[in-house]
């Protein structure tokens, strides 16, 4: 599960160009969105996106998201239980 909320983490700054934050700055329970990271709903297609191309989950339901999508360790969690890939 380690390995994961890292292989996550990475993705997230990739993905999301975040240049000032390392995988050590992103706290696994704190929120990714709001006062944590401070990531927005672009910010969560983009999550969407790396669900489906690296783990070939696709969000059933999207409504969902906004607690999937929470922290690190939900997202991990979330992933962990979907994964086809």
């Amino acid at each position: 599960m380690d390995q994961l909320k890292q292989e996550l983490k990475e993705a997230l700054i990739k993905s999301l160009n975040l240049e000032d934050v390392t995988a050590a700055d992103i706290v696994d329970e704190e929120p990714l969105f709001g006062d944590g990271l401070g990531l927005d709903s672009i910010d969560a297609l983009e999550i969407i996106l790396i669900l489906e191309r690296s783990y070939g989950i696709r969000l059933a339901k999207p409504e969902e998201a906004k607690e999937i999508f929470f922290s690190i360790n939900t997202l991990a969690d979330y992933i962990s239980k979907n994964r086809k890939k």
